[in-house]
């Protein structure tokens, strides 16, 4: 494609040859192959104007930089380079995000369930369906990890196309906070968004809950419609944050999309769901009330997009698993049960450790850590929170990155004032002694690793799937 046809309506000045062929976008100069234009971002912990040689010398044709190089190639001098990044991917990759009915998901909590339920939701009305998260990217029966809730735009774009080549007509995303502060999502037009929620995370990025929060605002700026949780307070101011339709969801009378009569269960609820003067009576085959709350937004943001209720039900009732959320471990017949879940957040720990007390006929058992490289500032809360609504924990570590793992202990340790935990550092120790030392009746929540297959130390990702760890733990104790 020639630059030229790249570059319009983006705010630049060509250095150059504008009338080159580009035969592919770039961000990471590793990838660079001949003929390929070259972003020079500049992060927060390189600059990509450094590796510019080094793009060059791979066979870069172009820079899109934000100030002129010393390199005798063609360059893109952009007034905001990360803007321009995605504008340019977009229309390399040949638009495809207006080709498709763009769904996003933003919050704190409960992006992933929500993506996963409006996905099953909309292919029971007929909609073929991709999805782009935390846990996967799915494409057709194409299901691969994801490195990040919302890739960088050039890849972002490049996953939406092949969507369109795939022959699906939408595609539902997480879109996280940090995507939408560094424009990953940027002049993605999208049908519908959903707000979840917001509570304490990612401050370390924002620095404060007013950032973290308009960060969040910016999705709905450029949503036509927009499901927003008027239960949650952030969730009442963002309502004048929204340029579109708006729809509110919740448990309360205000909500225009609503929750009533709910009986909550060990492995589901059941609720009325009333919009208007309509309801249906509804059976989630997940526990919890923040699995309702997910239901609820899923719902909303879909009728709005036109879909007729009954067919939405019958997808909602179709979702019995999401990967690492309230998911039940086998415990081969023993008298106790091991919960899995990516509550990493104070807020959603407290959530899932509430609904454990509320079935629990023994004693709720917590297994958790803080992952290194992040907020501090919520691992007192979390350790507070921990020995308040568990009966015993052990803390350990999660993904404890550059930071020494007992430096990270000892701060969730200072939120903790009672005499309810153990340290046990190393991970699959600490679920090992939980299950050796369960009690009839107990339920063990392994909490914040949930999908993830991995324990990041030092920068290596060392294999670990608490699924698997707690099938080898049993393996060797059935032996």
């Amino acid at each position: 494609m020639k630059l030229n046809k790249l570059l319009a309506g983006i705010p630049c000045e060509v250095i150059g040859n504008a009338d080159l062929d580009i035969t592919g976008v770039a961000y990471d100069s590793r990838e660079v192959q001949s003929g390929n234009l070259f972003f020079c971002i500049e992060g927060y912990q390189s600059d990509g104007h450094a590796y510019a040689p080094k793009a060059v010398q791979a066979g870069a044709v172009c820079l899109v930089v934000r100030h002129k190089l010393d390199l005798a190639v063609t360059q893109v001098v952009a007034e905001d380079s990360r803007k321009a990044m995605s504008l340019i991917a977009a229309a390399f990759y040949g638009r495809p995000a207006e080709k498709l009915r763009m769904i996003g998901v933003t919050g704190t909590s409960g992006k992933t369930s929500t993506t996963y339920m409006i996905k099953s939701m909309l292919e029971a009305t007929g909609a073929k369906v991709g999805l782009i998260g935390t846990v996967h990217t799915v494409i057709g029966d194409k299901v691969r990890p994801s490195d990040r809730t919302t890739p960088e735009s050039p890849d972002l774009q490049k996953l939406l196309a092949e969507m369109v080549d795939a022959g699906l007509d939408t595609a539902v995303m997480e879109v996280s906070s940090h995507s939408l502060y560094l424009d990953r999502v940027y002049g993605i037009p999208f049908a519908g968004g959903v707000f979840t929620n917001l509570s304490q995370d990612h401050l370390d990025f924002h620095g404060d809950f007013e950032h973290y929060f308009l960060a969040k605002s910016i999705l709905f700026r450029h949503c036509a419609k927009a499901a927003v949780n008027v239960d949650d307070a952030y969730g009442r101011r963002m309502r004048d944050y929204v340029a579109g339709e708006l729809c509110t969801y919740g448990c309360s009378p205000e909500a225009q999309v609503r929750a009533e009569d709910i009986r909550l269960h060990t492995d589901g609820s059941e609720f009325t769901l009333r919009m208007g003067e309509k309801s249906w009576p509804v059976a989630l085959h997940m526990p919890g009330k923040f699995m309702i709350y997910n239901a609820l937004a899923a719902f909303a943001v879909c009728t709005m997009l036109g879909e007729e209720a009954e067919a939405l039900l019958r997808g909602l009732g179709k979702v019995h698993y999401i990967p690492g959320r309230v998911e039940n471990l086998d415990t081969r017949g023993r008298d106790f049960s091991i919960v899995l879940d990516y509550c990493h957040k104070p807020e959603p720990l407290e959530s899932v450790l509430k609904m454990i007390q509320g079935y629990a006929k023994g004693r709720v058992v917590c297994i958790f850590g803080c992952g290194g490289n992040r907020d501090a500032a919520k691992r007192p809360l979390m350790g507070r929170i921990a020995e308040e609504h568990a009966d015993f924990c052990i803390v350990t570590s999660d993904n404890p990155r550059f930071e020494d793992p007992y430096a990270i202990i000892e701060e969730i340790e200072a939120g903790m004032k009672k005499d309810n935990h153990i340290v046990v550092e190393d991970r699959r120790a600490a679920i090992r002694y939980a299950i050796e030392h369960a009690q009839p009746g107990d339920v063990i929540l392994l909490a914040g690793k949930g999908h993830e297959d991995y324990q990041e130390i030092r920068g290596v990702h060392y294999p670990f799937d608490e699924k698997v760890v707690v099938r080898e733990i049993f393996d060797e104790l059935d032996k």
